[in-house]
């Protein structure tokens, strides 16, 4: 179970409160969130497009829109080169988008995860130069790829880095030594000497930046006004479906971002992305991170992991219809098996750290031989939110051990795998998560043990924490209150959605509902005796032992079938509120999210 954790940051939340025109509760939460100044404050509930950064501000941004522009007005060919992720398929499609708006000549290539694995690798650059390409243009990869961009100097190729991830360094024990590629511009926020104020943007906000930046110099004649403003709606609906896919904080502009994103793409004119609402029944609905972190997101990752992500390019530039839906169906059918052979992996990795010494470790490195390398990530993330550790899944590939990571955040995956980067033949990420290429099989137990021995991870940094944002009754969760916490949306990494919690809540009966009956639906009521609905959607049988344990199994039984009197059985519950809409009516509805 859980530790629960109550925020006790100070603040004068009564004095917030009246100058933003909200209740101290709201005040304290933007506290817990670190939202302190009068400029973030302002910015976080009411922040607008005008908030954006400048797109100039990140280093090589306004050197890379004058290579591309000169290239665009020279005739000269330009190929995009992205990644097979949500992220790589976004900005892939804005570069192409864009360039293509203002006269270019452009293709693109999205690197097959089987054939080529992440990124530029030598033969993409030959490829390049056999078709007579001009100018490459990376998006969310290229900073790991220096050997790659000399290869394409060496040909006579232009070459322009936009991407996002960590910029790859040697530790001489004094000091880091950065090993950027020897592009002709390199626009990444994360390498040094960036003035970008915010640095967690994903890859296709940075590549829809430089297209904003190109449409500013060309005067018009280029592209009509009309295809500009469907051009500038769709930086903000794939940078925020990349945003939210790739797990940036919801911070910052990534917020404003997401906010305005998400506003556009119910309404989106893109014929390939409304055929994707449509197909998963999502089409004419108000639209959350939920909706395409994980309904969207999952259908185009698909087509990266067991076909090609070609195919989901493919869908947003389609111009008819029928084929969109064809494509659509096609990716959600991908998705479909896809997660039956994920449920196959999460299993095995679940036998292994139970029944092997491989659970006794800090950092779980599962070896899954027949796992389809391209679920490795998407397993890895499944075991570390069961266990709270930081999890590797190796599987065997074509040529050698191919894995990857997904880490707690106490943990950095980048920095700690580089500290043994020689055991690797490739590998790259970030804090949270991260992809490794090792020579055989024989190196994954040393690469098992190295990661161990150099863990730093405390048992505290290991125990599961609930972080509770404030103890509250549930009498102050009124409809007004509820839609006042509307203005913290959306929710989602680094921005979560607040928790609160309270003692003494009596369950006075409940059901079992769903088709696996894995949800929850209970009447509860609080300490003066007002009476609630509470939705439970965790494991249902796991709450039962704890209530039998505590009241007894004719007790648990009386509440589910016959209800009992308030007091009989109480518990400390941690939960949000919401207002459910059904039948034309409104009601308060209490999730549960823990309880003890």
């Amino acid at each position: 179970m859980a530790k629960w954790m109550v925020a006790a940051k100070k603040a004068d939340f009564e004095q917030i409160a009246r100058e933003y025109q909200i209740t101290p509760v709201l005040a304290r939460l933007l506290r817990n969130r670190e939202i302190i100044s009068d400029e973030d404050i302002r910015k976080f509930l009411h922040g607008s497009m005008d908030d954006l950064n400048d797109p100039l501000m990140m280093k090589d941004m306004e050197k890379a829109a004058g290579i591309i522009s000169g290239k665009i007005r020279q005739g000269k060919r330009i190929r995009v080169i992205g990644d097979y992720d949500v992220d790589g398929i976004c900005s892939s499609y804005l570069l192409k988008k864009g360039i293509l708006s203002l006269g270019g000549m452009v293709d693109v290539v999205i690197p097959h995860r089987m054939k080529d694995g992440y990124g530029l690798n030598d033969s993409l650059i030959e490829e390049a130069y056999k078709d007579g390409i001009d100018t490459i243009v990376t998006c969310d990869n290229g900073i790991a790829a220096a050997p790659q961009i000399r290869l394409a100097k060496e040909k006579g190729m232009t070459v322009v880095v936009t991407d996002h991830h960590e910029v790859p360094y040697e530790d001489t024990g004094e000091e880091r030594n950065y090993l950027l590629p020897e592009a002709d511009a390199v626009v990444d926020p994360k390498q040094p000497a960036c003035e970008y104020p915010f640095k967690q943007i994903c890859g296709a906000v940075v590549a829809g930046k430089l297209v904003h930046v190109l449409l500013t110099l060309f005067d018009g004649t280029e592209a009509d006004e009309e295809e500009r403003q469907e051009l500038k709606e769709e930086l903000l609906i794939f940078g925020a479906l990349a945003t939210i896919c790739d797990v940036m904080e919801l911070r910052d502009e990534n917020r404003i971002l997401v906010k305005e994103g998400l506003k556009r793409m119910a309404k989106t004119t893109n014929l390939g992305l409304k055929a994707l609402l449509r197909v998963n029944g999502i089409d004419g609905r108000e639209l959350g991170p939920y909706h395409v972190g994980f309904i969207i997101g999952p259908c185009m990752n698909a087509s990266g992991r067991l076909d090609t992500a070609r195919r989901a390019l493919e869908l947003f530039e389609c111009t008819d219809n029928k084929e969109a839906v064809t494509i659509a169906e096609d990716l959600k059918s991908l998705n479909d098996s896809r997660k039956v052979m994920t449920e196959e992996g999460v299993k095995e990795a679940i036998r292994q750290v139970e029944t092997t010494a491989v659970g006794k470790d800090r950092v779980l490195v599962i070896y899954l031989p027949d796992c389809h390398e391209s679920l490795a990530g998407i397993v890895a993330g499944r075991v570390k939110e069961r266990y709270g550790k930081p999890a590797f899944v190796l599987t065997k590939g074509e040529e050698g051990i191919k894995g990857s990571g997904r880490s707690i955040e106490s943990y950095s995956m980048y920095e700690e795998m580089s500290s043994c980067k020689e055991l690797f033949t490739k590998y790259g990420g970030h804090k949270m998560a991260a992809g490794l290429s090792l020579p055989d099989e024989q190196s994954i137990d040393l690469f098992r043990k190295r990661l161990n021995k150099n863990c730093k991870l405390t048992d505290e940094d290991l125990e599961e924490t609930l972080h509770i944002d404030v103890a509250m009754p549930l009498s102050y969760a009124d409809r007004n209150f509820i839609r006042e916490l509307s203005l913290l949306e959306p929710f989602g990494m680094g921005n979560p959605r607040p928790l609160f919690a309270r003692k003494g809540i009596s369950l006075l009966s409940g059901r079992k509902l769903g088709k696996n009956r894995n949800m929850g639906k209970y009447r509860i009521a609080d300490e003066n005796g007002n009476s609630y609905e509470m939705i439970y959607f965790g494991d249902g049988e796991k709450l039962d032992a704890f209530l039998i344990g505590r009241y007894g199994e004719e007790t648990v039984k009386k509440l589910y079938e016959k209800g009992i009197a308030q007091g009989t059985v109480t518990i400390s519950m941690a939960y949000y509120p919401d207002i459910n809409y059904f039948g034309g009516r409104e009601t308060i509805q209490i999730i549960m999210q823990d309880y003890c």
